[in-house]
């Protein structure tokens, strides 16, 4: 079945069709009937399996059609996520399938000013998405009124669980007294994640599970490589050069490790940005940017951004670390391999590490293959890479002491 072939707007078929949306992926086939009905609706699918679109689609022609009928003010749909970067990607998701209809899209979060959220938010909105700080701070500064919504979403709510934000969701449930429809989108299932949908959604909600037995999607050719703490760097280093015209996602595991990570590239002369909790909005969001127009082709980033970054042809993700919730290796990878394109995706493995992986094999439920290298490439790849770390710090004390000869030769003219 086509989009064409749907009982959706045509404004919304037109911007499908530019957008290049043919055909609906599993959940998409699955989800938008329902929720057209009307009904609450229990998702579960893996990452980069179109989930964003397959409530986006319904949520604007619902609205698009409820606005063309009759006039209609205030917020009709609020859509929960669980941190700044996604908020921004699900917003771009919603504009461009919402051109030319009559749904006003915005996205709220903090870290920025809010007084022009504010002047936005008054200018008169029908679709919020959200973090909860943010807005449940502009819901008791009274900007933001909940009378109107008929349609709750929450998003990765398996990441909202994992950061705590369980309590802002039954809080959310509470303020809104008319009746409204429940959409709780997860890419895991798990009891406590089962605990919490059912009770946030009606009994006779519709779950809808798209879940393969490979946890991680057949477009990704994932390896591991088994390689010291200490030698990681000259590994990404030989990896980056040998592959220059690649668009490629390191995750580490902490944001002083995603600026060590950064520092060594640039000693060797690799452009990259760096995303991570300890840079304001407005630098994450210019790294962001950089990195989708492709003005930047390499992105560190924490896990944090991992459910964040939907950037098309992502080519490799290199988990430079383990991550040490092993469902995370899920979300890393999902970054690449997208919709239909292909991705590859390498991991570098401690010794220290290998508990990580077992953990993560155990998750997945196969072993990862291992990408081998010889004691001779190995040696090589380190020798090469201590080398040029050698030269390098031969220039600086040159410069140094050229710096320290000039100084001296200032003071003699002085006296």
């Amino acid at each position: 079945m086509k989009f064409e072939q749907y009982y959706i707007s045509q404004e919304i078929k037109r911007n499908l069709a530019k957008l290049g949306f043919k055909r609906p992926t599993d959940i998409q086939f699955k989800s938008i009937p329902s929720i057209l009905n009307g009904e609450d609706v229990l998702a579960i699918a893996q990452t980069g399996t179109g989930k964003t679109a397959a409530f986006a689609i319904p949520v604007i022609d619902k609205i698009h059609r409820l606005k063309s009928s009759k006039r209609s003010y205030g917020i009709k749909c609020i859509v929960m996520v669980p941190t700044r970067e996604l908020a921004l990607q699900i917003g771009e998701v919603f504009k461009s399938i919402a051109k030319h209809t009559k749904t006003k899209v915005f996205t709220l979060y903090g870290g920025v000013e809010q007084d022009a959220q504010i002047a936005k938010l008054q200018d008169g909105i029908d679709v919020l998405i959200a973090t909860p700080g943010r807005m449940f701070d502009l819901i008791h500064q009274q900007v933001i009124t909940l009378d109107k919504v008929s349609t709750l979403v929450l998003d990765e709510a398996d990441h909202m669980l994992d950061l705590g934000f369980i309590e802002d969701i039954k809080y959310i449930k509470k303020m809104l007294k008319r009746r409204h429809q429940t959409l709780f989108f997860s890419a895991t299932i798990n009891d406590e994640i089962k605990k919490l949908a059912y009770s946030q959604v009606k009994s006779a909600a519709i779950r809808i599970q798209v879940s393969p037995k490979d946890k991680v999607s057949k477009n990704i050719a994932h390896a591991v490589m088994f390689v010291a703490q200490d030698d990681k760097r000259f590994f990404l280093t030989r990896f980056l050069q040998d592959h220059p015209d690649g668009k490629v996602i390191v995750f580490v595991r902490t944001k002083v490790r995603a600026k060590r990570v950064l520092r060594v590239l640039e000693r060797v002369t690799i452009d990259a940005v760096s995303i991570h909790g300890d840079k304001e909005q407005h630098e994450r969001d210019e790294a962001m940017k950089a990195f989708r127009v492709g003005d930047k082709r390499i992105l560190i980033a924490t896990d944090i951004s991992a459910r964040g970054i939907d950037v098309p042809d992502v080519d490799y993700v290199i988990n430079y670390d383990l991550p040490e919730i092993a469902e995370n290796y899920v979300h890393r990878v999902g970054r690449t391999g997208r919709g239909m394109q292909k991705g590859e995706a390498l991991s570098f493995c401690s010794d220290e590490e290998k508990p990580l992986l077992e953990s993560i094999q155990n998750f997945i439920s196969k072993p990862i293959e291992e990408m081998k290298v010889s004691k001779k490439g190995y040696a090589e790849i380190v020798k090469t890479d201590e080398k040029a770390k050698h030269d390098l710090r031969a220039m600086v004390l040159e410069h140094d002491a050229w710096l320290a000869s000039t100084h001296k030769k200032k003071k003699k003219r002085k006296k």
